[in-house]
């Protein structure tokens, strides 16, 4: 495994590329989209 938080990913010993934003990508060249929760800062509300 090996981390680089400045650069925002992650290498896990499968393989697996992780970034900091919850994406992916695996061993197979597939993508998984990020997928990170938004915060209550990021919600709009209509007054």
């Amino acid at each position: 495994m090996a981390h680089f938080p400045e650069q925002g990913w992650s290498l896990l010993c499968n393989g697996v590329l992780l970034f900091e934003d919850t994406g992916e990508l695996l061993p197979d060249g597939q993508i998984i989209a990020p997928h990170k929760p938004l915060g209550t800062h990021h919600i709009a509300t209509a007054a």
